[in-house]
């Protein structure tokens, strides 16, 4: 490859009450979009700090994506070479 391809990560948040809900979007010209999900939850017994269940949330939805990323691209090479691919983390 010669140059530079961008890929973009957009990520929305939605607070409900005491819980946090992200959805990471993932979309470039040689990749088919992909959506990860994250949520997180305030404990009873916790402060309820809406920042912290954003950042739980994000972070779930971008391990999300990271994964199925992780899995197209074993896909893809085993597309490509025929062989079972062994050793790439899931």
């Amino acid at each position: 490859m010669t140059g530079a391809e961008v890929w973009e990560t957009k990520i929305v948040i939605q607070e409900e009450g005491r819980e946090s809900h992200a959805e990471a979007t993932l979309s470039g010209k040689s990749t088919q979009r992909m959506v990860g999900h994250g949520s997180a939850k305030c404990n009873p017994l916790d402060e309820n700090v809406p920042a912290i269940g954003d950042e739980l949330a994000a972070a779930r939805a971008l391990s999300d994506l990271s994964h199925q990323l992780m899995r197209t691209a074993k896909q893809d090479i085993e597309e490509h070479t025929r062989q079972p691919v062994r050793g790439l983390w899931e």
